[in-house]
């Protein structure tokens, strides 16, 4: 038995108390297991290594069905290993069978997410297919549910650059304080939203870059343009061509903009880690 504070054993009289309970105040995994059943004996050591690890984010309770079936056939669990997510006093999900390593930590993952990460990972698949009015609802929901959370403030703003309502953007950003986190995206995109808005459209520059393959400034035009409608790779691009042929070019605007690009893909994102480090072997 492990001897972590947030992995314990669990039977039909202290189910109420150690697992409904304390489900209210974080999720709870509850993994019926026996030693006779070597999958779920492999399951239960992974899951008490990870739950260690998360450091009471969530709590793993253990049902060894070789001691005790009142549980099990209380809960309806028809075979080993089986793993009961309970939230808020609720049964959420019930993973049957064995499952790899790297899908229990892609669990945990999902389950310890702040609400913030949570609604970032929703709005991700919004705007991925456009739609900005379910979006907005969401973030308005969450900024007036927890207002004093500028995270939310900062998606709201983004969003709203996004949808072309940049008066509005303006006003969020100025309520959200200079130094929070990620702040720097909506106001970047902004920038870049208003900047392309006194520029030629696409079609335009591309037919003229077909004849002036090397103006740096239609380069960098594409960039800023692309990069306002959302095509970051083909934004990065144009910028990276800058930086590979004229350092000196507007004191160095092909590396500025593919920063000011890689602000608008937000934390952690692939393809700005992929172009920062081919920006930095140029470079280097």
């Amino acid at each position: 038995m492990s001897d972590s504070p947030f992995i314990f054993e669990v039977s039909p009289q202290n189910f109420q108390s150690d697992v409904i309970a304390r489900s209210k105040q974080q999720p709870v995994l509850v993994l019926f297991w026996a030693a006779q059943v070597p999958p779920s004996a492999q399951m239960r050591e992974m899951l008490q290594r990870m739950v260690t690890q998360f450091q009471g984010k969530v709590l793993l309770a253990l049902v060894d069905v070789a001691r005790d079936q009142t549980l099990a056939q209380h809960l309806r669990v028809r075979g080993l290993p089986s793993l009961q997510i309970i939230r808020d006093g609720q049964l959420v999900d019930q993973i049957e069978g064995p499952q790899t390593e790297a899908g229990l930590r892609q669990l945990l993952d999902q389950l310890t997410m702040s609400s913030a990460d949570a609604l970032r990972a929703q709005l991700a698949d919004l705007i991925a297919s456009r739609d900005f009015a379910t979006a907005l609802t969401l973030l308005r929901q969450a900024v007036a549910e927890e207002p004093a959370n500028p995270s939310f403030k900062v998606e709201l703003a983004d969003v709203l650059v996004q949808q072309g309502a940049l008066e509005e953007a303006r006003t969020q950003l100025a309520q959200i304080p200079a130094g929070a986190e990620e702040r720097e995206r909506p106001q970047t995109r902004l920038e870049m939203t208003e900047e392309a808005a006194g520029m030629e459209d696409r079609e335009a520059l591309t037919a003229r870059l077909e004849q002036q393959p090397d103006d740096l400034e239609l380069h960098y035009q594409l960039a800023v343009v692309l990069a306002a409608a959302g095509e970051y790779q083909g934004a990065l691009e144009h910028a990276m061509t800058i930086l590979r042929e004229d350092r000196s070019f507007r004191e160095d605007i092909g590396r500025t903009t593919m920063i000011r690009i890689f602000s608008l893909l937000g934390k952690g994102a692939e393809l700005a880690t992929s172009y920062r480090r081919r920006m930095f072997n140029f470079m280097h």
